[in-house]
């Protein structure tokens, strides 16, 4: 038993020996074998600079309902949070003080009309007597005066009497616009006057509804330069919007305009979009995020994002297909990416061969078999599996 032991491991060693001599031939095999890699060729190609913006929903139109006269509130005349069309009766206030009121300016303004009529006839009748001096013309001239003043008594009661009409009508207090109305701030018996803070209710139109952003004036500055420059061409006013929950919101807008002055607390500036809201999705003060073609840079470079990777701290590069098929790694610049590729504005030109499949064990100097990116590789039948069939 003790002779037997050292044997078995003697012979276990000797096969561990063999078995690991037989991987590093089958590894060293392995690793002269060319490796397949597809590449795509560079070129250049106009890609929009899209700008991505936070805002907020606004309303088109807003309007405060207010009273412009004094008085209880006797009804509501409109469903809370529903639609309301411009004109339409909102709220009636007790009337009866000013129908009294638009009674007395009528009585008044007929008194003086027949103040009038008199004072005119007994001008008439002076003056063909003034001619014959039959009258003092002292009295002719008072009594075109008292004609004239008569008149004009007339005329401030017909404005006192429409003055009273007008406030009569406020005691129906109407829309002043189309849309959907909130809810009422005050109850049927509640006291209101035109000199309240508070408004009645609220009525926004949604219907088109805006959506302001909010950019930062060095960023509005660098493009404004780089338009300058000829570096971009102005894009499109077309926005799109995300909703709050990451969906895309179905309609598209257009930018309105820009403000002309930068915020001090934030130092950013407002832009303005529009967008069609029929369905009442948007409602005013919701979060959203605009996205929009702010420029196109003309002469841009897509690399796709398979083929580029990134250092430890942080740059990115590439491996391109070099002189005698060997692999080149390139730094690049990609800041940003536009669908299913890298933006590069830095470290290619254009006809250089990118390599985008099979980076995964490429190192620099590495041979390599480039053919276009998607072509179908060939795989060929093990060289082993051959020996072994001929042997057969």
């Amino acid at each position: 038993m003790t002779k037997t032991r050292p044997l078995l491991l003697i012979g276990a060693l000797c096969i561990a020996t063999l078995s690991l001599g037989a991987c590093s031939d089958k590894d060293a095999k392995g690793g002269n074998r060319t490796a397949e890699v597809g590449y795509v060729v560079v070129r250049q190609e106009p890609v929009p600079v899209t700008t991505s913006l936070g805002g907020r929903t606004v309303a088109f139109e807003t309007s405060e309902v207010r009273p412009q006269v004094n008085g209880v509130i006797r009804r509501r005349l409109f469903t809370e949070g529903g639609f309301v069309r411009a004109g339409q009766p909102l709220y009636q206030i007790d009337a009866s003080l000013y129908q009294a009121a638009v009674d007395q300016a009528e009585a008044n303004l007929a008194s003086a009309r027949a103040s009038a009529q008199a004072a005119e006839e007994k001008a008439k009748r002076f003056a063909p007597l003034a001619k014959i001096q039959a009258v003092a013309e002292q009295d002719y001239t008072d009594a075109l005066a008292q004609a004239r003043s008569a008149r004009a008594a007339v005329a401030q009661n017909a404005a006192a009497l429409e003055t009273a009409r007008i406030n009569l009508r406020y005691t129906s207090l109407s829309a002043p616009i189309s849309g959907r109305i909130g809810r009422s701030l005050v109850t049927p018996g509640g006291l209101v006057s035109a000199s309240q803070a508070a408004p009645l209710a609220v009525i926004q139109q949604t219907d088109p509804i805006y959506v302001d952003m909010q950019q930062s004036s060095a960023d509005l500055t660098r493009l404004r330069q780089a338009l300058a420059s000829g570096g971009v061409t102005p894009g499109g006013t077309s926005v799109r919007l995300k909703l709050e929950d990451g969906s895309d919101y179905a309609l598209p807008g257009t930018v309105q305009f820009s403000e002309v002055t930068v915020s001090e607390e934030t130092g950013t500036v407002t832009l303005r979009a529009r967008f069609p809201n029929p369905g009442g999705l948007l409602l005013p003060g919701m979060f959203v995020t605009a996205l929009f073609d702010q420029a196109i840079n003309p002469a841009a470079m897509l690399v796709p994002q398979t083929a580029v990777q990134r250092d430890f701290d942080g740059s990115a590069f590439v491996y391109l297909v070099g002189k005698d098929n060997k692999a080149a790694r390139r730094k690049i610049v990609a800041e940003r990416t536009v669908g299913t590729n890298w933006v590069v504005t830095g470290g290619l030109k254009p006809g250089d061969k990118v390599i985008s499949q099979g980076v995964g064990n490429l190192r620099q100097g590495a041979p390599i078999k480039p053919v276009p990116a998607g072509s179908p590789q060939r795989i060929g039948a093990p060289a082993d599996k051959g020996a072994a069939t001929k042997g057969r």
